[in-house]
């Protein structure tokens, strides 16, 4: 099987960055130099061609130099386009090379440069076959080309077929290059006829009345006489100037004027001229160039499971199918008037048409009875079908087929997405690819019974952005409580992983730093919100768009935003153990954390209302439930009836707020999995999996009393920032002062320590208890005195 290569993200869409200013006026002085160096070695040429005629074959000769002005490399490259080339007209080419130079080293505009090189080479071949059509005798006018290529086309077309070829090109040079038209030349010749004294123009009557004479200048009373003989005979009205004017005849050649068009005056638009300036110079920043030769996975680490891509029709299968539902509902006096099939890899929608005057709670009521008759398992009926005015039937195939991983990553759907965060879910019923946008959900929770694809729908949607994202647009942040569903992933921590500063693993299993990771992003979002504020945007998109474009000036604290993805793997576990401080931060990340780019992913086993509240239900508007065992499970996920209908195995149903959709989630396997970490692990990473900002709990409170000795050197400096802001957050005394996490936190320790900020308050800022510098300065003044 031939080695597919996925169409990388990089080649998506990615504008190409511009030669930088600096490099146009390198490269365009290049370009001048060497067109003046050809032009002086042509020049050159002519007179001492004989005597550097033997230097050639001795080119790595130092002992022996040329006649000509650039010694032997003058020898050499004008004996290649002058003798061995197209002769004179080589000329042409150091033009064309110094047109280019002086467009680069000006900054002028390409707009035109192309044509001035297809033209200049036109002429440059037109030129070399003339001189060695009228030069026989020195051919070194036509050089080698024109030579040949005349003895050529003489054999073919002979001397007045290659002469006649000639002027066809001359004209064709004439009209496209210089505009030149017959009108021109009639022109000419007229201007010149107007020497010559010719009789005045004579204007013919139509009705038959004769002619009538017209000398170029009238007197004022000869016009109305004239205007009066044409009212007469043809009723021609006729306006009569207020002054004295010269009555003209008008020839054809008026209509010939040519008219210039001014366009409209277009106003300028405001630009940001040094972030313009910046991204002429340097490109858009590229947040994929610290890890420039990343490779994304490649198909041929999934496998395709035995599936060939398609469905298996058993026409068998459907006949039966069609002839029990239609019996079952004749049974109970229910007229079909049309029924039609729609084959999936898993289930098979009969949608029907009822005769006129048929209730549709009648048809809803017999699921029960039309599962006894077709003695299937996970019939499910929808009535009516939104949007088609018919109701559906969905019937388990006998022998479903697996959807691999593999098909829906390969589809168009997924790979031309238009998306920032694509997952490929698996394949509907009609057998299409279900590609959704996670950055849209916003958030996501999935539940289902132990065993029925929960674990497979997680790794379906952390492949989907393995396979669609760099590692420096989306990190993850991976909570496995059981400890064993997640850890594949430790492979890709320096790659795609987030985690805490003083972590060891970035796969949180601990429930106690569950709840630090919870509120460490508590403090990452609220960040956000202020870099948001200051660079004046409503979203994560927008404010990396402008950070790309040097609008955001790194000094201030900016930096390119990735998408982060929170992955719980067992909700109810944590709800158990930790019950309210889990809940609260998850609650106020959904309420708040789309704009910015954070996004939840829950998953659970146990779909009960004291697992999936109602604060956490009316965050998630996206949700996914896999086979439960009741109804009432299923109403608690998806707020309705038909996920215990569901039949395993990877059958599921997704919803946004709005409809329901049945599919079939995407099998990958955990070898392929593994294949997939290992091969992105592999390559180079970053230092470190992205940190989080520093949470300090309540359980690792200040007790310890600072000594000033003790203190860090820029703890009066950080003391200035809090009391000016009137905010006490370590991620302040960071941002001001470009420290790490850690150090910023010793710093609020010491802070809190000596008085000036208050004690730590959850996802709060702490309470400054100083009120300006002035105080602040009393305090450590009566400090260093004590």
């Amino acid at each position: 099987m031939a080695k597919t290569k996925r169409k990388t993200s990089a080649s998506r869409k990615r504008k190409p960055r511009g030669i930088s200013r600096q490099n146009k006026i390198i490269l365009g002085s290049l370009l001048i130099l060497l067109s003046l160096a050809l032009f002086f070695s042509f020049v050159s040429f002519f007179f001492t061609w004989q005597e550097d005629q033997s230097l050639l074959t001795e080119f790595a000769n130092r002992d022996k130099s040329a006649e000509n002005l650039l010694n032997k490399f003058g020898a050499a490259i004008s004996h290649f386009f002058m003798y061995k080339g197209f002769g004179l007209a080589s000329f042409i080419l150091p033009g064309l090379i110094c047109i280019s130079g002086i467009y680069l080293f000006l900054g002028i505009k390409a707009k035109g440069l192309l044509s001035k090189w297809i033209w200049g080479l036109v002429l440059l071949i037109w030129f070399s076959i003339a001189f060695g059509f009228f030069a026989v005798q020195k051919p070194l006018l036509g050089g080698q080309v024109g030579y040949e290529m005349n003895l050529f086309l003489q054999d073919y077309a002979g001397k007045i077929g290659v002469l006649l070829l000639l002027l066809l090109g001359l004209v064709i040079i004439l009209v496209r290059l210089f505009d030149f038209s017959p009108e021109r030349v009639a022109k000419g010749f007229s201007g010149l006829g107007s020497l010559v004294p010719s009789r005045s123009p004579v204007v013919e009557d139509p009705q038959g009345y004769g002619s009538l004479e017209l000398d170029p200048i009238m007197d004022k009373e000869e016009a109305p006489a004239t205007a009066d003989l044409y009212t007469h005979k043809k009723d021609i009205p006729v306006v009569e100037e207020e002054t004295e004017a010269e009555i003209q005849v008008v020839t054809p050649e008026v209509a010939e004027i040519e008219m210039e068009v001014a366009p409209g005056t277009i106003e300028p638009e405001e630009t940001d001229a040094l972030a313009d300036k910046l991204v002429e110079d340097f490109g858009e920043f590229d947040p994929t160039l610290e890890l420039p030769k990343y490779k994304f996975p490649h198909l041929d680490l999934l496998d395709s499971h035995g599936a060939s891509g398609g469905i298996t029709i058993n026409q068998e299968e459907l006949e039966e199918n069609k002839n029990k539902i239609v019996n079952t509902l004749k049974n109970y006096k229910i007229g079909i008037a049309q029924i039609k099939a729609t084959i999936g890899p898993t289930v098979t929608l009969y949608e029907i048409v009822p005769e006129a005057g048929v209730r549709i709670s009648k048809i809803k009521n017999l699921e029960d009875d039309i599962a006894l008759s077709l003695a299937a398992l996970g019939i499910r009926i929808i009535a009516p079908i939104p949007g088609k005015g018919t109701i559906g039937i969905e019937v388990p195939n006998k022998k479903p087929t697996v959807v691999s991983m593999r098909s829906v990553i390969a589809s168009k759907k997924f790979q031309n997405a238009e998306m920032q965060l694509p997952i490929a879910f698996g394949k509907t019923i009609s057998n299409e690819t279900f590609v959704v946008d996670l950055a849209k959900m916003p958030h996501l929770l999935m539940a289902g019974a132990t065993g029925q694809g929960k674990s497979v729908g997680l790794n379906a949607i952390l492949s989907s952005l393995l396979y669609k994202k760099h590692p420096a647009e989306v990190k993850f942040i991976l909570v496995d409580p059981k400890k064993v569903e997640l850890t594949l992933y430790n492979k890709i921590e320096r790659h795609f992983l987030a985690k805490l500063p003083d972590s060891e693993e970035a796969i949180i299993t601990d429930n106690t730093k569950v709840i630090h990771t919870l509120n460490s992003l508590c403090i990452e979002m609220d960040n956000r919100y202020e870099l948001l504020k200051a660079a004046m945007v409503r979203n994560i998109k927008e404010y990396n768009e402008k950070f790309k474009g040097r609008k955001l000036n790194p000094n201030d604290g900016h930096r390119f935003l990735p998408y982060i993805v929170l992955v719980i793997d067992e909700f109810a576990d944590l709800i158990m153990s930790a019950g309210k401080e889990v809940e609260t931060p998850i609650a106020r990340l959904a309420q708040l954390a789309r704009a910015i780019g954070i996004h939840l992913v829950i998953a659970t086993q146990r779909p009960s209302v004291n697992v999936i509240t109602g604060l956490i239900k009316a965050n998630f508007p996206a949700r996914i439930a896999f086979r439960v065992t009741s109804k009432i499970d299923s109403r608690t996920i998806l707020d309705t009836a038909g996920a215990d209908q569901l039949i395993g195995r990877g059958d599921m149903l997704y919803t946004q707020g709005n409809e329901i959709i049945r599919l079939q989630c995407a099998f990958v396997d955990t070898p392929e999995v593994a294949k997939i970490t290992e091969y992105i692990g592999s390559q180079r990473a970053y230092p470190d999996a992205h940190l989080l900002p520093e949470y300090i709990g309540e359980d690792s409170g200040t007790g310890i009393d600072y000594s000033i000795e003790e203190r860090d050197a820029l703890f009066r400096d950080a003391a200035e920032v809090i009391v000016i802001a009137q905010q006490g957050s370590a991620s302040l005394i960071q941002r001001k002062l470009k420290l790490g996490y850690n150090r910023a936190g010793r710093i609020i320790d010491q802070l809190e320590a000596a008085g000036i900020v208050g004690p730590f308050e959850g996802s709060k800022a702490r309470q400054v208890l100083v009120s300006d510098l002035a105080a602040l300065n009393e305090l450590l003044n009566n400090e260093t005195q004590g």
